[in-house]
């Protein structure tokens, strides 16, 4: 029985996590086995999580499987697109330099700031009455 390779890794963003698998195909993205024009609606979320892709003209080598958990869309589109460009990684370290340079692996570690006590929010006061 011959394995056929496969790529794995692991991309975060906000409170969402997606594990992202590299295989040899045509360029099927699959997310959450539902397909991927249906699980993100709109085109800039799309064009976000293919950007490593397209990148490094790989679009077509590979069909590509996310399974994503937690947070919103947002969050997902942006764990997955780390995701991918990891799992690039995996498969070619040459193309290490053109994903560094296009910023496809630095961490987004920005998160939500907690409520502080005696606040409305991280921010947000209660109104102020001088009387």
């Amino acid at each position: 029985m011959t394995e056929t390779a496969q790529y794995r890794a692991t991309g975060r963003r906000k409170t969402s996590v997606a594990r992202v698998f590299l295989r040899p195909g045509d360029g099927k993205l699959v997310v959450n086995r539902r397909p991927f024009e249906s699980y993100f609606p709109s085109e800039a979320l799309r064009a976000e999580v293919r950007q490593p892709l397209s990148a490094t003209e790989t679009t077509t080598k590979f069909d590509v499987l996310i399974l994503v958990r937690g947070g919103g869309i947002q969050g997902q589109a942006g764990a997955a697109r780390l995701g991918i460009a990891r799992a690039l990684l995996a498969h070619d370290p040459e193309l290490r330099g053109r994903l560094r340079k296009e910023g496809y692996l630095t961490r987004d570690s920005r998160g939500k700031e907690r409520k502080k006590y005696g606040q409305k929010g991280a921010r947000k006061r209660f109104q102020f009455s001088k009387r």
